[in-house]
C-alpha cells in the first residue's frame, strides 16, 4: 500500500497518526476553510475535512488521503481560532465554568477507488471557572491565539479542564480509535479486491 497522505499541517494530527500502524506523509494545499452558517457543526467539519482531503486526492490519484477539521461549539455556536489576543480573553471567559462540545471531522479518499467516506465525533469538554489573573495567565503563553476555542487541552489549557466526556485524541484534533477502526476496515476490504 502507497503511504497515506494526511493532508494537516497540525504537529498534533501528525503526533496522533504516528500511533497508527500505516506508513504516512504529510501533504498540504490551502483551502478557503469557511464556515457554512447554515450547517450544523457536525456537517460543517465533514465537508471541511472532505474538502482538505479532495484538494490533495486531485493530486495523488493513488493514496487514500486523509483530511480533518475540528471546531469547538458552544450553545450552537461553532468558535474557531481567535483573531488576536483580545478575542480570544472573550472566548476564554464564554467557556470559563461551561461544558461545550469539540468536533473533528474526518474525511478519507481514495480518488481512483473512487471511495470518499466522512465520519465525526463528538467530545463533551467542561472548563473550571477561570479568574481574570488565570486568564491573563494562560494569554500569556500564547497558546490560545492558534487553537479552535482558544486552548489546547494537551498543552498549557490542561490545568484548566475539569471533565471529558468522550474521546481526549477528538479533543486534539484526531479521534484516533474510530480513525484506526474505519481506515483499518476500508483498507482490508479494498486489498481484498
Amino acid at each position: 500500500m502507497k503511504p497515506i497522505l494526511l493532508a494537516s499541517q497540525s504537529p498534533r494530527r501528525k503526533q496522533l497518526m504516528e500511533l497508527l500502524p500505516w506508513e504516512f506523509k504529510v501533504y498540504t494545499k490551502s483551502v478557503d476553510e469557511v464556515i457554512d452558517e447554515t450547517l450544523s457543526p457536525e456537517c460543517n467539519v465533514q465537508e471541511l475535512a472532505k474538502q482538505k482531503a479532495q484538494i490533495v486526492a486531485d493530486q495523488y490519484c493513488d493514496n487514500w488521503v486523509i483530511g480533518a477539521d475540528t471546531v469547538v461549539c458552544y450553545q450552537g455556536r461553532i468558535i474557531g481560532k481567535p483573531k488576536d489576543e483580545i478575542e480570544a480573553k472573550e472566548i476564554l471567559r464564554l467557556l470559563s465554568g461551561q461544558t461545550h462540545q469539540v468536533y473533528t471531522g474526518v474525511a478519507l479518499i481514495h480518488k481512483k477507488l473512487q471511495i470518499i467516506k466522512t465520519f465525526y465525533k463528538e467530545t463533551k469538554v467542561t472548563m473550571q471557572i477561570l479568574s481574570e489573573e488565570e486568564i491573563q495567565e494562560y494569554l500569556d503563553t500564547k497558546e490560545p491565539l492558534d487553537k479552535a476555542g482558544a486552548y489546547g487541552i494537551q498543552g498549557y489549557g490542561a490545568r484548566y479542564i475539569s471533565g471529558i466526556e468522550g474521546d481526549y485524541y477528538n479533543v486534539m484534533g484526531l479521534p484516533v480509535h474510530e480513525l484506526y477502526t474505519q481506515l483499518n476496515q476500508i483498507v482490508s476490504l479494498t486489498h481484498k479486491k
